[in-house]
């Protein structure tokens, strides 16, 4: 999950702890952690929500000036669905390894849904 960096210090500091996402399905779950800089969010809660949802007030606890601004930013590629993430920031320093935290691939990267992809190969040697 990325941020605009402009967002990263309210973010950091735990003034930001929502964001608003327009994608075709979720990208993140929770319980799990995405790399922020030396640090990591780690995801609380995530629920779909409506259009009519988005207000002033959840914009701007976002981090955005306004509905607007934030719409420019949440919506990445075709998606319809809108979700709002619940988060906190974790310090570099509570983070235990970095196999704690998933890389923050960009949202609109493809994945590898195939079930054959992911099983290992059987050798036909005898």
């Amino acid at each position: 999950m990325q941020f605009t960096k402009r967002l990263h210090p309210g973010i950091r500091s735990g003034d930001i702890t929502v964001s608003v996402r327009i994608w075709q399905r979720p990208h993140v779950k929770v319980g799990n952690r995405y790399r922020m800089g030396d640090g990591a969010i780690e995801v609380d809660a995530l629920r779909e929500i409506r259009m009519d949802d988005i207000t002033p007030q959840l914009a701007r606890k976002s981090g955005f000036n306004g509905v607007v601004d934030l719409l420019k930013v949440a919506k990445h590629g075709p998606g319809e669905h809108v979700y709002l993430v619940e988060f906190h920031y974790v310090e570099p320093r509570l983070i235990e390894s970095r196999s704690d935290v998933a890389p923050s691939a960009p949202e609109s990267a493809p994945r590898n849904r195939s079930p054959r992809a992911a099983r290992p190969r059987r050798s036909t040697a005898p």
